[in-house]
């Protein structure tokens, strides 16, 4: 049996936004802070669970950022970024890089990574990436990055959010 073009086709949702976004909610997700540098020396960044591994070689990762985000000139035309997975006690990191008209980097403490993305302290981990493609999919950009360099925290406890909350790990 073969679909035909109309049955290949997506039907339309029959659930509304909010019900998608509570769905979506049950995945329990890691917690980045993903950053760079402008041309103008400008830090941008933005707190982000939409962050996956694609491959192991190429080293490739990928995150997405809603196309009315502030920053998304700056992290399309850029040719860095970083992505910092959080550390179960950097809760209050992740809040201040999703609020609004806030200097997000005031008093944070960060290196600068070899491209001039900021790598943050205490991150349990981070990816120094090449801007290597993007797509335009729905109301969202996915950013794919080629890791040039990655360092991690061995044992270090990571922030989780699900349902809406903030979390740590706890081994089963």
């Amino acid at each position: 049996m073969s679909l035909s073009a109309v049955d290949a086709r997506a039907q339309a949702p029959n659930f509304s936004k909010s019900e998608f976004r509570a769905a979506l909610g049950m995945f329990a997700t890691g917690v980045t802070i993903v950053t760079a540098r402008t041309a103008e020396g400008k830090l941008v960044g933005l707190t982000a669970n939409s962050f996956n591994s694609v491959s192991l070689s190429p080293p490739l990762v990928l995150w997405s950022l809603s196309r009315a985000a502030a920053s998304l000139s700056a992290f399309s035309t850029g040719s860095h970024y970083a992505i910092n997975i959080l550390g179960a006690d950097q809760q209050n990191l992740a809040r201040r890089f999703a609020a609004k008209d806030v200097d997000r980097f005031a008093d944070v403490a960060f290196i600068e990574g070899t491209a001039g993305a900021p790598l943050l302290a205490g991150a349990a981990a981070s990816f120094e990436c090449f801007n290597r493609s993007r797509y335009e999919e729905g109301d969202h950009v996915i950013f794919i990055g080629e890791v040039e360099r990655c360092a991690y925290q061995p044992g270090a406890s990571p922030l989780l959010f699900h349902g809406g909350k903030f979390y740590t790990e706890h081994p089963l």
